[in-house]
């Protein structure tokens, strides 16, 4: 059974930043993060494809680095974080080609937990 595994959140300061890593058992062309607020609307954050391309959502645009660690693991590098940026982050992948924040991934992690207080 394909697997994502996401870790690297926590609870932070505003101003501060965190690293969140997301580890598949398999390789995929397309990873994702999203992220969900308690009573809001889920949103992509960022995209990575096999071949590097990124896209990047609206509210962390600026302030975030999508990255690969191997074929199997990417890296959410979150700076400047503040309050609004507390929510479960997502991990999700895929291999639609062209794939999108838009795209409807089918396989997902269990979330990890980013808590910003000011």
């Amino acid at each position: 059974q394909v697997q994502l595994v996401e870790s690297g959140g926590g609870s932070v300061q505003a101003g501060g930043s965190l690293t969140l890593s997301c580890a598949a058992s398999a390789e995929y062309y397309c990873m994702t993060w999203f992220r969900q607020a308690p009573g809001k609307d889920r949103e992509g954050v960022a995209l990575i494809t096999r071949d590097l391309k990124t896209i990047y959502g609206d509210s962390l645009k600026g302030r975030l680095a999508i990255s690969k660690e191997n074929a199997k693991k990417i890296l959410l590098q979150m700076n400047r974080l503040n309050p609004e940026d507390t929510a479960m982050y997502y991990c999700a992948a895929d291999n639609w080609s062209p794939c999108t924040l838009g795209s409807d991934f089918e396989t997902w992690g269990q979330g990890t937990q980013v808590t910003v207080s000011s």
